[in-house]
């Protein structure tokens, strides 16, 4: 079964799920409940996944006696245990007797618990398994908390959706400093480390975080059956779908959309090393380890309004291709700007710099990922999508952790820079890639008459 057999057979299966979602009783539910309780758990997977970068400002490789190249490596092997379980944990999601709720709510749970137990980590060794048990356990959340969103929104409303939801990852990533300078000032109390502080005290969050979800994410299935009006409409149920093997396997090798997924991994890896490394950067600008956590802070709050603005673009010119291109190329020359300007101006010069760079790494990131959804002819083949992006994202992030190296550091890392500058230029003519091969299916579906096949660019 090819991907066109498998978009008819779904096809009403879609329109189903967009005419459900015109209900204003769901909506109210979706923007009120489901997308409130998603992004606050993205943003407690984010914190998780990189206060290490602030627990590096406190000491932490030193007591437990790594260096840098080691900590880049414990990175490495917590995004390959998210690769690794990436499909078949959303596979997981979709069995009926599973559901959202449980899933991402006890998945959530499972990595808040291990990310408050790294303040036992004693060596090098505790350190890397650590970070291979976190990545594996959170495996799955992003492309499975995506695919619960579209299950709620049309596909108009999706862009500007997933924005919202990443403002949870992305936001996860500004509060971390903020948390860790605060949480820093502990250090000494109850004979635990400030790094160890940091650990604790936002894995305990994510723990609570996971009780919310279990007891308040709402199932979207259980609200359709109650709405007569729905029924009488002739609206049908929209259960979540089983993945078919086969489906799983057209959407992997379906080689017109690798462009996609290749320049993901390309221009996020660049992210990885800037999330893991700027506020040490910023504190060897002079800064004491608590300034320079709250001012790493900085760069990673504008990209909010970043976000949402590309978000708002795409929407508004509905040009989704040419969107990420532009929010790429912004950020190509803030990259630009920065390895060619900061040798030669002073610290706090040096530290706008970095802060601008910070603030347009992911512009592109949410509407990108908007772009492959709204491609997608089914939504098994989303689904399988979705982690398809996840998965390439975070390989690139995987690939990005050895980017800045220690000996590179005295520098501020300009041949880090100049390999983020390359990534970056790849990323971007694979998204020109992308959009001429769905220009030229386009124009092939006319000649044919075939305009239900036609590709958003």
């Amino acid at each position: 079964m090819d991907l066109e057999t498998e978009a008819a057979r779904s096809s009403s299966s879609i329109s189903s799920v967009d005419k459900a979602q015109a209900n204003p009783k769901l909506r109210k539910i979706a923007d009120f409940q489901v997308l409130p309780l998603l992004l606050v758990a993205f943003a407690s997977y984010q914190l998780d996944r990189t206060n290490v970068s602030s627990a590096l400002t406190g000491g932490f490789a030193s007591s437990i006696s790594v260096d840098q190249n080691t900590i880049n490596i414990g990175n490495q092997l917590m995004f390959l245990g998210v690769i690794i379980l990436e499909i078949p944990s959303n596979v997981i999601l979709h069995r009926k007797q599973v559901g959202p709720r449980f899933w991402i709510g006890g998945q959530v749970l499972i990595f808040g618990i291990i990310a408050a137990a790294q303040i036992f980590i004693r060596d090098r060794t505790g350190f890397l398994v650590t970070r291979t048990i976190l990545g594996l356990a959170e495996a799955g959340f992003i492309p499975g908390a995506m695919f619960t969103l579209s299950q709620w929104y049309s596909t108009e409303e999706i862009t500007r959706r997933i924005a919202i939801f990443f403002f949870g990852m992305f936001g996860g990533t500004a509060v971390g400093p903020l948390f860790g300078a605060g949480l820093l000032r502990l250090d000494g109390r109850g004979n635990l480390s400030g790094w160890q502080w940091i650990f604790l005290v936002e894995g305990l969050w994510t723990i609570v975080v996971s009780i919310v979800l279990l007891t308040f994410l709402p199932e979207r299935d259980k609200y359709e059956k109650p709405c007569e009006e729905d029924e009488s409409s002739g609206r049908e149920k929209s259960p979540t779908p089983k993945i078919p093997t086969k489906v799983i396997f057209a959407t992997l090798f379906n080689i017109s959309k690798w462009p996609h997924f290749l320049a993901t991994a390309s221009v996020f890896a660049t992210w990885s090393p800037l999330t893991t490394y700027t506020p040490s950067i910023v504190m060897g600008l002079g800064f004491s380890r608590v300034q320079a956590n709250a001012l790493a802070a900085i760069g990673n709050f504008l990209t909010l309004p970043v976000v949402f603005f590309f978000a708002w673009l795409s929407d508004r010119t509905r040009k989704r291709g040419i969107t990420v291109m532009v929010a790429i190329l912004t950020y190509l020359i803030a990259l630009i700007c920065l390895r060619t300007i900061q040798s030669h101006v002073d610290n706090w010069s040096k530290f706008g710099l970095w802060t601008t760079t910070n603030a347009l790494a992911v512009g592109y990131h949410p509407v990108h990922n908007a772009w492959i959804q709204m491609n997608s002819k089914s939504p098994e083949e989303r689904s399988i999508g979705v982690a398809m992006f996840v998965m390439t994202a975070t390989a690139g992030l995987m690939a990005g952790t050895q980017i800045f190296r220690e000996e590179d550091s005295d520098k501020l890392y300009p041949n880090g820079l100049l390999t983020m500058i390359g990534l970056v230029i790849l990323g971007l003519i694979l998204t020109g890639l992308q959009e001429f091969i769905y220009y030229v299916q386009n124009r092939k579906a006319e000649r044919h008459g075939n305009h239900t096949a036609l590709n958003i660019l």
